[in-house]
């Protein structure tokens, strides 16, 4: 079964060519009483008229210009004439409706020679003739331009909405990729620390057999403590990735500015030597600038242990709110490069991007025989 716009359109078809039919057959009628009238010929014109009609769905122009010769030799031939040049000037652009429409006018003129209206002058009738052949070209070309208003408007709704359906899809998709990117800073921080304290620790182990046992129980120690640690920070990584819930300040343990003591003090006692001179006073600093000092200090000192194992860091902080947070880690260098572990680089390349997103700015590199991290964090009054 067609569907019901479908439905609706061929029956209001339907209706048109009823009404042709009916109106033909009125004229018919009519004329049985006018002198010199050929009921015959009529019957045949109306008849071939209103065969010819539906033809207008498929071929407008054609079948009108057949109309107006109808129409000429019989008025019989009116109605389906006239419905012809009101489809012509609907279907086709006004430069063809126009033509049309005055060949109407010339037809029904020639039709008002033959066959006169009884009571009205020929000059009015061509008068008459004329502006109901115009209004029916006014009227079709008026049809067309709202259908193609209308689908203009349809084609604009249709590509607005693919258009934010793909702004929608790009946003999504970069909010996936921001959230990846950030899960992928989150679990580097939480283990590359854990990790290169652990290997460290099992380093010495492997190089100094002979060490004393006490020394040897603690690094033990250190790498059974850091598996452990290790280990539970990745179960909260991975539980809040379970939870299917976004990566955020709430849902994993973030430590704080005043987390950097204990930290320098962990990487002290796993061997490292690290001292710390902290100028911030006792104001606490805001959650997101803690976060990212800490992370920065962090990573500064796991590159430390992997490019240059053994030697001492230096890390000062300093500031005060409305001054701002400034982080100085510097560490020697080796007489000769260690050999780069993998993933090298990928760290500083997130730290910099971690103080960016906190509105703060990073830089790096050698100064003569050091390395110098700097970092600059915003710490509002």
């Amino acid at each position: 079964m067609p569907p019901p716009c479908i439905r609706s359109v061929l029956a209001g078809v339907a209706v048109v060519f009823a009404g042709i039919g009916t109106l033909t057959a009125a004229t018919v009628l009519t004329r049985t009483g006018t002198a010199g009238a050929n009921l015959p010929f009529d019957i045949a014109t109306g008849g071939l008229a209103v065969l010819g009609a539906p033809l207008l769905l498929r071929w407008p122009v054609r079948v009108a210009s057949a109309l107006q010769v109808l129409a000429t030799l019989s008025p019989a031939g009116t109605p389906a004439a006239t419905v012809a040049v009101l489809q012509a000037a609907r279907e086709r652009p006004l430069r063809i409706a126009l033509p049309m429409g005055a060949a109407g006018a010339a037809a029904h003129a020639v039709q008002g020679l033959i066959w006169p209206v009884a009571g009205l002058s020929y000059g009015w009738f061509v008068v008459l003739d004329v502006v109901v052949h115009a209004a029916l070209v006014a009227w079709g070309a008026w049809a067309r331009t709202r259908q193609e208003l209308v689908a203009s408007l349809r084609e604009r709704l249709h590509q607005a909405e693919t258009g934010q359906a793909e702004r929608v899809a790009a946003a999504r998709a970069a909010a996936r990729s921001a959230e990846r990117a950030r899960i992928a800073r989150e679990m580097h921080d939480v283990l590359a620390h854990r990790l290169s304290l652990v290997a460290t620790s099992a380093g010495a182990l492997e190089y100094r057999p002979d060490a004393p046992p006490e020394r040897i129980a603690r690094a033990a120690g250190v790498v059974r403590e850091g598996v452990h640690q290790a280990l539970e920070e990745l179960r909260d990584v991975i539980g809040v990735l379970r939870a299917d819930t976004p990566v955020s300040d709430g849902n994993l343990p973030q430590p704080e500015l005043a987390d950097v003591a204990a930290l320098v003090g962990e990487v002290t006692a796993a061997g490292s030597e690290v001292r710390l001179t902290d100028d911030t006073g006792s104001a606490a600093a805001p959650a997101s600038t803690g976060r990212a000092a800490y992370r920065i200090v962090q990573e500064c000192l796991t590159n430390a242990r992997k490019h240059a194992p053994g030697l001492p860091v230096q890390v000062d902080l300093s500031g005060a709110p409305g001054d701002g947070l400034r982080i100085l880690v510097r560490n020697a260098l080796p007489a000769r490069p260690a050999a780069a572990p993998p993933g090298a680089g990928t760290g500083l390349v997130g730290l910099a991007e971690r103080a960016e997103i906190a509105g703060g700015r990073l830089r790096h590199g050698r100064d003569q025989d050091r390395f110098v991290v700097t970092a600059e964090l915003p710490w509002p009054a």
